[in-house]
C-alpha cells in the first residue's frame, strides 16, 4: 500500500504556487492555501476553521435568505478542496474536521423547488429560476472522503468516516463509517472494527 505521494512542479508551477501562497496568507492567514481563482460570496455568512486547502476554480457562497445573516456555511479544521468544488447554503452548510473532496463536487441545502410528491410539489407551470426555494440543512462530519463529481443534496447528514464514491448523488443520509456509491447513493460497505476491513453490505 502506498502512503505517501509527492509532486515534482515545473518552474511556471512553482511561480503560480508562490503567488497563490502569497495571497492566501495576505487574504486568508489561518488558511494553508487557496489557489486563485477562488470565488467567494457572503463571506460574512462564512465561520472558518483553520488550514484550509482549495484546487483552483472553487466557489463558496452563503446568501441572505428571507433577512436573514447568521453564519450559513460552517467549515471545519484542515478541509481539502480540489479543483471546482462548489457549496451553496441559504440555510445551514456544516463540514467537519479533516475532510478531503475530489474535484467537481457540488454540495447545496437548497433547489428551485420541492419535487418529492406531496402537497408542496412545484408546478412545472412555473419558471425554474421564479420557483420558491427548497431549503434543508446539510451536515457532513469528520474524516468524510467525498469522491470525484459527488452531488450532495439538500437535507443530507453523511456520517464521521464515510466515503463517498466518484460520481455518487447523495440524496438520503449516509451512516458513518460506511462506503455509499451511486445514483441515487446506497450504502455498500461498512467499516468493521474487529476485523479492521470494509464489509460488504448485503442488499
Amino acid at each position: 500500500m502506498i502512503r505517501l505521494v509527492s509532486n515534482k512542479y515545473t518552474f511556471v508551477d512553482k511561480l503560480k504556487l508562490g503567488y497563490n501562497y502569497i495571497t492566501t496568507k495576505l487574504l486568508h492567514p489561518k488558511q494553508r492555501l487557496v489557489r486563485q481563482p477562488f470565488v467567494l460570496r457572503g463571506g460574512v455568512m462564512v465561520k472558518w476553521g483553520t488550514e484550509l486547502t482549495t484546487g483552483v476554480g472553487c466557489r463558496i457562497e452563503a446568501f441572505i435568505a428571507d433577512g436573514d445573516k447568521s453564519k450559513k456555511i460552517k467549515l471545519g479544521n484542515r478541509i481539502q478542496l480540489n479543483d471546482y468544488v462548489h457549496i451553496s447554503a441559504l440555510k445551514s452548510v456544516e463540514i467537519g474536521d479533516d475532510v478531503l473532496m475530489a474535484s467537481h463536487v457540488y454540495i447545496s441545502d437548497n433547489s428551485h423547488g420541492s419535487y418529492k410528491g406531496d402537497e408542496d410539489d412545484t408546478s412545472p407551470d412555473i419558471e425554474p429560476a421564479k420557483r420558491p426555494y427548497y431549503v434543508a440543512p446539510v451536515k457532513i462530519g469528520n474524516r468524510v472522503w467525498i469522491g470525484e463529481g459527488v452531488i450532495i443534496m439538500p437535507g443530507v447528514h453523511i456520517g464521521d468516516g464515510a466515503v463517498i464514491g466518484a460520481h455518487s448523488i447523495v440524496n438520503k443520509d449516509v451512516p458513518p463509517e460506511t462506503i455509499a456509491v451511486g445514483g441515487p447513493a446506497r450504502v455498500v460497505k461498512r467499516w468493521n472494527s474487529v476485523l479492521q476491513r470494509w464489509v460488504r453490505v448485503e442488499l
